[in-house]
């Protein structure tokens, strides 16, 4: 094989190893909801707000959640990356409506409750209940 054909195989081999580094999107309530709760620990805030159910309620609540995010300093996030999703309970409302109460282990007396709905067969983040407690 001459130069440019091992340049092209090369190059088709880097390009199939890449496509193969995409997240999966979550199947489940709990799935989602520890999903998200990661992404929003490591400070991954693009990845998580791909959970959030769109509206403009929802949309006001993460970008309070970013907000508060970028007050922490790198040693408070180093934390929170390290830390453990710790799933409390799970409250089952409806076949389409989960409470997921959680804390994580730097945090570990933080109690926290995200409501995860099924909308269309897909499970979304739902943070108007997270910041009211309303159903």
């Amino acid at each position: 094989m001459n130069k440019l054909n091992w340049l092209i195989v090369l190059l088709l081999a880097v390009l199939v190893s890449c496509t193969g580094t995409e997240k999966t999107y979550p199947q489940t309530d709990i799935g989602v909801a520890t999903a998200f709760i990661r992404d929003v620990l490591d400070n991954n805030l693009a990845e998580a707000e791909r959970y959030i159910l769109i509206d403009e309620s929802n949309s006001q609540h993460f970008d309070l959640i970013k907000q508060q995010y970028k007050k922490k300093h790198k040693p408070e996030l180093d934390q929170y990356k390290n830390a453990e999703i710790l799933i409390n309970e799970v409250s089952n409302v409806t076949d389409s409506i989960s409470i997921i109460n959680y804390s994580n282990s730097y945090k570990r007396e933080a109690k926290n409750k995200v409501k995860v709905v099924r909308i269309n067969g897909k499970w979304l983040i739902d943070l108007k209940y997270t910041f009211s407690g309303n159903l």
